[in-house]
C-alpha cells in the first residue's frame, strides 16, 4: 500500500468508528481523502474532511476532527496528529516509517506504485494523421499526450488499445487522382513522395477553386473511388503506402506504437446503416435535401445541427465518428473512450458524444480530451517563413541537430556515434516534453532555447540529473542490495525519499482528468530534490552503513526518474 492508502484506511476507520451508520452521501468522496499538504511546516500530509461533513451534520468541526482524532490508529506510520485552524487534521510522518518504507521498495520494479483492483478496457484515440499529406508540427501534440495517456493507462494496469485513426476517404482524393494521373513527376515522386503528393494536391485543388470543370472531375473521381473503380483504388492504395511510410519513419523517431490502424475508409461500409438507425429512432431527420440532428440540449453544444447526411448524399466526419463507435463497441467493448483531438473540435465531439448518448451505439465513456495550439513568437499558431505548417519530419530533425550542436560544444572529445544518439535522444525528449509539461488545454510558445536548456523544467535537466547519478555509481563500483538498510539523518535526504514516496500521487494525479504535467512537474520537483540532496549529503565519502543507504536512495532517484520519464514517452542515457 502506499503511503495514502495506508493513512486514509485509518481514517477511514476512524470515520466509521466516530460516524457509525450516519448518512455521509451529501459529502464527496473526494472531500473526505488524505492530500499531501500544501506547506512543509504543517507535516507531510492533511485530512479536510472534518470541515464538510461538520457542515453536512451541522457540528462543529474542530469538535469534530478531536473525535476523529481519538479514534485514529496511526502511531506505526504518523507522529501524533494535529488538529490545526477550524478542523484541519495534519499528519507528520515518523522516521522510522520512512526508513522502512524506502527499503521496502528497493528492487521493487513498480516502484511503489500499486497495479489498479478494477481494471478498465480504454482506447485512446490519437495522432490521426491525413493520407498523401505531410504530418506536421500540429500533429506532434495529439502524437505525444496520447501516447503518455496509452502508457500511463497500461502501467496502472488498465487494459489499453492505442487507436490512430487515419483520414484516408473524402473528396480530396478526387483531387489527388487528378493530380496523379495528368501531373504526376515520377522523379519527384521517388525523391520525396509526401512532398509531391503535396504538390499534386495544391495544384489541382487551386484549379478546382476557379475552374467548376475540375472540381466536377474531382467530385467524379471520387464517386468512382467510392463505387470501387479498379484505376482509382490502385492510385489510392499507392497514395496509402506512401503515407505510411512516412507515417512510420516519424512514429518510430518518436517511438510511438499503435495497436490498431483503421482509416475512414473502413467505414464506409457501415455509415448508411447509421444513417438509418438515426432515423429510425428518431434522433435524425430531413431538412432540405440533407439528414441531420438537432440539439437542443446540453447548452454547451454551441452548433445546433449536425449534419450526417449531405444533400448529395455524402456522409461526413459525424457518421464516420459514429459508425466507428458502432466498430469499436462490437471489436473491444471499452469502458472509456479518448479522443486526443485539439480543441477546436470541441464542438464536433460534444455533438457526436451527445448523439452517442441517445442512439446507445456504445455504453463506454467518451471523452475529448482537448489540447490548445502550439504558438510562434509572435503569439500566433506556428509556421514556417514563408506561412505554411511546419512539417513534423523537419522539426525533429532540427531538435537533433541543435541537440548535437549543444553536445559538441559541452563534449568536444565525443566521437560522432555517441553525439548521434545524445542528440537523438535530448532532442526529441526535448520536444516532447516542452509539450507535455505544458497544461493540455492552453496554448503555449514554441522556444528552442527554454526546450533545450540544461536549468528549468526542460527534458535535458531531468535527463542530466539521470546522468549524475548514473556517473556516481560508476565512481562508486558498486551496486545496491535490496534490503539495504536505509538511514535518513540530513533534511535533503529525508525530503527526498518522502517524496520519492509520492510517486504513485503523481501518476494517479495524471490520470485523473489526463493532466500529463502533473507528472512532468512531480519529476522536476524530484530532480531539484535530487540536487539539494547531492549539495548536502556526500554519497561515496560517507562511512558505511551511511554510504550504502545513500546510494539506495540514489538509485531509487534514478530509477523513479527514468520510469517517470518513459511514461512519458522519453529515453534516458548513461552519458551527456
Amino acid at each position: 500500500m502506499t503511503v495514502q492508502q495506508q493513512l486514509q484506511a485509518q481514517v477511514d476507520a476512524a470515520l466509521q468508528a466516530v460516524l457509525g451508520d450516519t448518512d455521509i452521501s451529501a459529502v464527496s468522496a473526494d472531500a473526505l481523502r488524505i492530500v499531501p499538504t500544501g506547506n512543509p511546516q504543517f507535516g507531510d500530509y492533511q485530512f479536510n474532511g472534518s470541515l464538510p461533513l461538520a457542515k453536512a451534520l451541522k457540528q462543529n468541526p474542530r469538535a469534530l476532527a478531536t473525535s476523529i482524532l481519538e479514534k485514529l490508529e496511526v502511531e506505526a506510520i504518523s507522529e501524533v496528529p494535529e488538529i490545526a485552524g477550524p478542523g484541519f487534521i495534519n499528519f507528520r510522518l515518523k522516521r522510522e516509517y520512512l526508513q522502512e518504507k524506502i527499503g521496502g521498495i528497493l528492487g521493487d520494479v513498480r516502484l511503489g506504485v500499486p497495479v489498479t483492483e478494477t481494471p478498465r478496457q480504454v482506447i485512446v484515440d490519437y495522432s490521426g494523421p491525413n493520407v498523401a499529406k505531410p504530418m506536421h508540427v500540429g500533429h506532434i501534440r495529439s502524437t505525444v499526450i496520447g501516447d503518455a495517456i496509452a502508457r500511463l493507462l497500461a502501467f496502472a494496469g488498465h487494459n489499453v488499445v492505442r487507436d490512430n485513426h487515419i483520414g484516408d476517404w473524402g473528396t480530396q482524393f478526387g483531387k489527388m487522382i487528378i493530380g496523379w494521373k495528368k501531373y504526376r513527376d515520377d522523379e519527384k515522386l521517388a525523391a520525396d513522395p509526401i512532398a509531391e503528393m503535396e504538390r499534386l494536391y495544391q495544384l489541382v485543388n487551386k484549379q478546382s477553386e476557379t475552374d467548376e470543370a475540375v472540381a466536377e472531375q474531382a467530385r467524379q473521381e471520387t464517386a468512382k473511388l467510392q463505387a470501387g473503380d479498379e484505376e482509382n483504388r490502385v492510385i489510392w492504395e499507392k497514395l496509402r503506402e506512401l503515407s505510411q511510410d512516412q507515417f512510420d519513419h516519424i512514429y518510430s523517431l518518436l517511438d510511438v506504437t499503435f495497436d490498431e490502424v483503421l482509416g475512414e475508409s473502413f467505414y464506409n461500409d457501415r455509415l448508411q446503416s447509421v444513417v438509418e438507425e438515426l432515423k429510425e429512432k428518431g434522433i435524425a431527420h430531413e431538412s432540405e435535401g440533407a439528414i441531420i440532428i438537432r440539439f437542443e440540449a446540453p447548452p454547451a453544444i454551441a452548433d445546433k445541427v449536425l449534419v450526417i447526411q449531405k444533400g448529395d448524399g455524402a456522409a461526413t466526419y459525424g457518421t464516420t465518428d459514429l459508425a466507428t463507435i458502432q466498430y469499436r463497441e462490437e471489436r473491444w467493448q471499452p469502458d472509456e473512450v479518448v479522443y486526443v483531438v485539439d480543441a477546436r473540435q470541441a464542438n464536433h465531439f460534444m455533438q457526436v458524444i451527445e448523439t452517442n448518448r441517445q442512439a446507445q451505439f456504445s455504453d463506454a465513456e467518451l471523452k475529448h480530451i482537448a489540447f490548445g495550439t502550439i504558438l510562434g513568437e509572435d503569439n500566433r499558431p506556428i509556421k514556417t517563413r514563408t506561412g505554411e505548417p511546419i512539417k513534423l519530419v523537419d522539426l525533429l530533425a532540427e531538435a537533433q541537430k541543435r541537440a548535437q550542436d549543444i553536445a559538441r560544444e559541452k563534449n568536444p572529445e565525443a566521437g560522432d556515434e555517441q553525439l548521434a544518439e545524445i542528440a537523438r535522444v535530448t532532442g526529441i525528449g526535448a520536444v516532447k516534453y516542452a509539450d507535455l509539461s505544458q497544461n493540455r488545454t492552453s496554448d503555449y510558445v514554441f522556444s528552442w532555447d527554454k526546450m533545450l536548456a540544461l536549468q528549468g523544467n526542460t527534458a535535458p535537466y531531468l535527463q542530466y540529473a539521470y546522468v549524475r547519478i548514473r556517473s556516481i555509481f560508476r565512481k562508486a563500483g558498486v551496486s545496491v542490495e535490496p534490503g539495504t538498510p536505509i538511514i535518513l539523518q540530513e533534511p535533503a535526504e529525508l525530503e527526498l525519499a518522502k517524496f520519492l514516496l509520492k510517486f504513485p500521487l503523481a501518476i494517479d494525479t495524471a490520470l485523473s482528468d489526463y493532466r500529463i504535467n502533473a507528472l512532468t512537474d512531480y519529476l522536476f520537483e524530484l530532480a531539484q530534490r535530487y540536487n539539494a540532496f547531492h549539495e548536502n549529503c556526500p554519497v561515496i565519502q560517507s562511512e558505511s552503513p551511511l554510504r550504502e543507504s545513500r546510494l539506495a536512495l540514489l538509485q531509487l532517484t534514478g530509477d523513479v526518474l527514468k520510469q517517470g520519464l518513459n511514461l512519458l514517452g522519453i529515453e534516458t542515457i548513461e552519458r551527456m
